[in-house]
């Protein structure tokens, strides 16, 4: 069955002969909607970036005109926005106990752009604030283990657990 957007799209009506022209804008009208339906069965479970959802878009085999235009069609509606995302990952992670470091990490790797990677990071608590609620008042060496492990800064931590900076003298 063909869609009946895709049909819309590419002028067919009652009566008039499928061409060939008329035939492969209804062929580039179905790439196009199914590029938009891989993208949005993509995005119904997590936001994910343009750059992230591009790549899934061409791994199942869209053009490059399909993806453009599926991309284009979702970032006009609101459904992808990397600022969005990026900010809400950012959250999810510090909430879940990550350092600053851990974070613009994943934040790379779901390939956000670097302003919006550092936008977001700057939207969350201060990493010393968020390292201090995690510590306690009594930081023990395993807690400052796991937060070192999670991307919190050493140095940092060395504050918090009373050590001098290296910087000084002992």
């Amino acid at each position: 069955m063909v869609p009946a957007a895709a049909v819309v799209r590419a002028g067919l009506v009652v009566g008039r002969t499928l061409d060939r022209e008329t035939a492969r804008e209804l062929g580039r009208e179905l790439r196009r909607t199914e590029a938009l339906g891989d993208a949005l069965r993509a995005l119904r479970y997590r936001d994910l970036s343009k750059r992230r959802l591009d790549e899934r878009l061409q791994q199942r085999g869209a053009g490059e005109d399909a993806r453009a235009a599926a991309l284009e069609t979702l970032e006009r509606a609101g459904l992808v926005d990397d600022g969005r995302v990026a900010v809400g990952r950012a959250r999810s992670l510090a909430d879940r106990g990550y350092g600053d470091a851990a974070i613009r990490d994943a934040l790379e790797a779901e390939q956000v752009d670097a302003g919006l990677v550092e936008d977001a990071v700057a939207s969350l608590d201060p990493e010393p604030e968020r390292a201090a609620r995690l510590l306690g008042a009594a930081p023990t060496q395993k807690a400052l283990r796991r937060l070192a492990a999670k991307g919190f800064d050493a140095e940092l931590l060395g504050e918090l657990a009373g050590e001098p900076p290296l910087d000084e003298p002992v």
